[in-house]
């Protein structure tokens, strides 16, 4: 079974193990928001791969 979350938030902090601390973290599901969270970790090994936002890159922050 393969799960894939879109979970966009503000990277605060990344080890060498790839795990993810991430702030304003929000939930969505099939391109709906669900959740708001304020701070998410996310383990090292269930991360298939990060990306910068569009918006982010628009912006030019």
């Amino acid at each position: 079974m393969l799960v894939k979350l879109e979970s966009p938030g503000i990277l605060a902090c990344l080890d060498g193990y790839m795990n993810i601390a991430m702030e304003q973290t929000e939930e969505y599901v099939n391109g709906q928001l669900k959740n708001k969270y304020g701070d998410a970790f996310i383990r090292g090994n269930n991360v298939l791969y990060i990306s910068t936002s569009k918006r982010t890159l628009a912006e030019g922050a």
